[in-house]
């Protein structure tokens, strides 16, 4: 058997050049510009349509930079906003506390102005005085400060502060005995220690460990 030569192409049978199924040589439907630049070599595009992808980029870029500048106003925007809003706390943070006191100011005047007078009547100045400091803890337990009266408590370093020590053997050491002044917490944050006297055992004994001053 002679052997077959393989068959080949004549010029009129090959593809043309750069055609594609469903391609004629042109841009793909759909495809982005980038895209071709990457598929296609350079030189094998028009100066028409480089200038256009040039357009294109361009265009992008521009709608880019809007849309930061609008973004960059945006946040200044809501920096100031903030600074103002900041400041605002800070001047008028107190502004509701304020209007509280404002009720206990004017009983304490009202008090003050009764006791002028020429015939006192010394059960209504301690009534109004009571109603007062009523008035007062209202305000207090409304803004979340709170008295600490730890008289007949264990002595806590966290809350109390002992002024003195007292020798005792019918109560236990760390003890307190007396307040002198009561501490107070804002929202469960210290901001006064109640001024404590501490019980200490005998001489000789066992000592309290609260410690004076």
């Amino acid at each position: 058997m002679e052997n077959e030569e393989p068959m080949t192409q004549t010029e009129g049978e090959r593809p043309e050049a750069g055609a594609t199924s469903g391609n004629t040589g042109g841009q793909q439907a759909g495809a982005a510009p980038g895209t071709e630049l990457e598929e296609r070599p350079l030189e094998e595009f028009s100066v028409e349509e480089l200038a256009g992808f040039v357009r294109e980029a361009r265009a992008q870029a521009e709608e880019h930079w809007n849309r930061f500048l609008r973004l960059k106003a945006e946040m200044e925007n809501f920096r100031r906003r903030s600074e103002r809003e900041l400041e605002n706390a800070h001047k008028y943070g107190v502004e509701r506390f304020a209007i509280e006191l404002l009720g206990v100011r004017d009983s304490l005047e009202m008090g003050l102005n009764a006791m002028r007078e020429a015939s006192v009547d010394i059960g209504k100045l301690r009534e109004g005085g009571e109603l007062t400091l009523k008035l007062l803890g209202q305000v207090f337990e409304k803004f979340g400060i709170h008295e600490i009266d730890p008289g007949g408590k264990r002595f806590d370093p966290a809350y109390h502060e002992a002024v003195a020590l007292q020798e005792r053997v019918d109560v236990e050491p760390n003890t307190v005995l007396n307040v002198i002044q009561k501490g107070y917490t804002l929202n469960g944050r210290l901001i006064r220690p109640a001024m404590v006297i501490v019980s200490k055992g005998p001489a000789g004994g066992a000592q309290g460990g609260a410690g004076a001053g």
